[in-house]
């Protein structure tokens, strides 16, 4: 029986290498991979034309808020958004719904309410809070990815101390799974708060004053300690400074079990950008300097950073718009899953000569291998899934509201001039995006779970 699908005639760009050739699948998985162009006999044939043809990107840091606060985001306009931005995997972190998934109820519930949404395929977090213990090994069996901990505070996600830290990563390393920290100190970060309000400092400036790079890396370093004692593995999520990915490199020479993630805000904007786009840049940790920035470039270019997650963090246009008379009470998230690789092929690629294979391996077969999902998702291998990403990587677009597939269209990101365009995106071999009109159904995603032991 002939294959449905060949996509020929492009530069198949894996985390090894890039070579002209093609990718054949039939039933939803890649039954070959070619290189040249064959003659295959297939339900349809797609000439690439020489571009690029990535595996399908697994952004292991998304919000979509659903349910609970779905007039932030919900599963079918969040990976609508990752469709057409070439995340054919999403893995929906475990706050900002309500009740937020820290047991097996609300898990359940949360499944029960996008498993008809989503465009895309989709994983879950757990959570790691100061009273969920027990909670921890029915969530694993569930097949949740991860448990998510904070070290500061977050509005609906209780923040855990090193007691909880500590005994969270002896569970949760028992069980074979990892722990993921947003790493930042809360005492300080408090502290510097207090201060600044009580001077009446409600200006934009106010938010990284309060939250200096000085603090995220005490976080990062006391976390690395606990790891290096429990033995646990430790997934550090959107760092921000250089030193924080250095000291990690540092802690897995000496055999800590560890991987860092940053994102494309820390990448892409800086605090100039901040005080230029206003309150819809507000995240934390806060967007650093330009030194900063570069320094961090040159951690990325350097193999350092492992993953590189969007941390879609979306709301209203009101929830960013107090923020110009108060920044104290804007939402601190960015919204960027549609311009994860956009933005990455643009800063990255074409300005400082990123390594096509080093970017497929941080945003595709990294994050499936550390959420268990490898070699099903994240590369292009026969058997794998048919997730599959057409890129013209010389096209020039400006990002405006109109393209965003948010339910709140707005981001840190529009007005931004991109090179790299995703033409397609396949998932299970199905197109669900073709020149940025996703053609996908809601329900076609289908749940994840974590399939291998970390």
């Amino acid at each position: 029986m002939k294959p449905d699908l060949y996509l020929r005639n492009g530069t198949v760009i894996t985390e090894t290498g890039a070579f002209h050739g093609g990718v054949v699948a039939a039933d939803g998985v890649i039954t070959q991979v070619v290189t040249d162009t064959p003659t295959i006999d297939a339900a349809e044939t797609i000439d690439l034309q020489g571009k690029w043809l990535l595996p399908g990107l697994v952004d292991g840091h998304v919000h979509f808020n659903e349910p609970g606060l779905e007039k932030w985001e919900r599963y079918c306009t969040g990976t609508r958004a990752a469709a057409a931005g070439g995340v054919t995997t999403i893995v929906d972190m475990p706050l900002n719904s309500t009740p937020p998934t820290i047991n097996l109820v609300e898990l359940e519930r949360k499944r029960t309410a996008v498993q008809s949404e989503a465009v895309v395929d989709y994983a879950h977090w757990g959570g790691l809070v100061n009273n969920n213990l027990a909670d921890l090994a029915p969530l694993h069996d569930a097949g949740v990815i991860g448990f998510k901990a904070f070290m500061t505070y977050a509005p609906d996600f209780p923040r855990v101390d090193d007691d909880l830290i500590h005994a969270g990563m002896e569970q949760i390393q028992a069980l074979g799974n990892l722990v993921a920290i947003h790493a930042e100190n809360e005492y300080v970060t408090a502290h510097r708060a207090r201060q600044l309000q009580a001077a009446g400092r409600r200006d934009l400036a106010a938010w990284p004053e309060s939250r200096p790079p000085f603090q995220e890396l005490e976080a990062i370093r006391r976390v690395l300690y606990w790891a290096g004692v429990t033995g646990a593995r430790l997934h550090i999520v959107h760092v921000s400074i250089a030193e924080g990915v250095r000291t990690a490199a540092q802690a897995k020479l000496e055999g800590v079990s560890v991987t860092v993630e940053t994102c494309p805000q820390y990448l892409l904007l800086d605090l100039e950008a901040y005080e230029r786009i206003g309150p819809r840049a507000k995240c934390a940790p806060p967007l650093r300097s330009r030194a900063h920035v570069e320094a961090l470039w040159d951690c990325v270019l350097a193999g350092l950073v492992d993953t590189i997650g969007s941390d879609h963090s979306p709301c209203t246009i009101q929830d960013k718009e107090i923020g110009y008379t108060d920044i104290w009470q804007a939402w601190g998230g960015i919204s960027g899953v549609q311009t994860l690789l956009p933005g990455l092929l643009t800063e990255g690629v074409h300005r400082r000569g990123l390594a096509l294979p080093l970017l497929t391996r941080m945003v595709a077969a990294n994050p499936a291998r550390i959420f268990g999902l490898y070699p099903q998702k994240g590369t292009i291998l026969p058997g794998s899934d048919a997730d599959l990403v057409v890129v013209d990587p010389d096209r020039r677009w400006t990002l405006t509201a109109d393209d965003l597939y948010y339910r709140n269209r707005h981001s840190a990101f529009t007005g931004y001039p991109f090179q790299g365009y995703v033409e397609r995106t396949f998932v299970r071999g199905v197109s669900v995006c073709e020149q940025g009109v996703v053609t996908g159904e809601p329900g076609f995603g289908q749940l994840l779970v974590r399939r291998h032991p970390v």
